[in-house]
């Protein structure tokens, strides 16, 4: 049962070349490190390549839908702006971004905030229209762009449509969107007193009821506010109805 002692040594084994096991010695480790690196320079090398291609094909694609629309006005997309000649009145010095601040569609209302913070970075003159706070600007959109079914936002530079959010990120991708709106005045560095910078307040004559009472016919619609009792600030927004 038990082992025997003597004097008896066990041979040593040792693992032969073609064994599945192999141990690199220290010498191979400079090799490695020195493949790692090569490797990682050629993958930072192709992500860089790619990244130019990429914009290159976002410029190309883009001029390639500004050259066709204007050669082929007559688009039947009905969220395609074909025309883009349309502008917005007495604009011409400034941003005109319609907007929506309901969260009510998530894609909708990520695009918005994306393309204001867009254009807010220029630090240039802006004027914000949300058609969820007054319907009359829906109404004037519809108007301008001539559709009924219309997806937000939709940007308006110095008078002159632009596009959605696509258009305007795109753009400012590849560093035009910065070419188009230099020669606007700046924005105003301070909050607006009045408002605070939302730019509406309580309308001053039914005071947000929407109701107004006289003696001769009894209480009345209000005709000065939106449907939410409110009028745009007057001491920083200017929005011809």
């Amino acid at each position: 049962m038990w082992r025997p002692w003597g004097n008896r040594r066990t041979p040593l084994q040792i693992c032969e070349k073609s064994s599945p096991f192999y141990c690199s010695s220290f010498k191979d480790i400079q090799h490695l490190c020195t493949e790692d690196s090569s490797s990682s320079s050629k993958r930072t090398a192709a992500k860089r390549t790619a990244a130019i291609f990429r914009r290159v094909r976002i410029a190309n694609s883009l001029l390639h839908s500004l050259a066709h629309t204007r050669t082929e006005p007559n688009g039947k997309d009905p969220d395609l702006v074909t025309d883009r000649l349309v502008s917005v009145p007495d604009s011409d010095k400034r941003i005109v971004v319609y907007f929506t601040s309901l969260r009510v569609v998530r894609s909708t209302f990520e695009d918005c905030k994306a393309v204001r913070s867009i254009l807010r970075g220029f630090r240039v003159s802006i004027d914000e229209r949300d058609v969820s706070m007054d319907s009359r600007f829906l109404n004037e959109l519809q108007g301008i762009l001539g559709q009924r079914k219309l997806t937000l936002p939709r940007v308006f530079i110095g008078g002159r449509y632009v596009g959605g959010a696509e258009e305007i990120k795109q753009l400012h991708e590849i560093g035009e969107l910065k070419k188009i709106v230099e020669g606007l005045p700046a924005a105003e560095p301070d909050t607006c007193h009045v408002c605070g910078g939302y730019r509406y307040v309580l309308c001053n004559q039914c005071n947000g009821s929407r109701k107004l009472y006289t003696e001769k016919s009894g209480f009345k619609t209000c005709t000065a506010c939106n449907e939410n009792g409110l009028i745009r600030c007057t001491s920083c927004s200017s929005a011809p109805f």
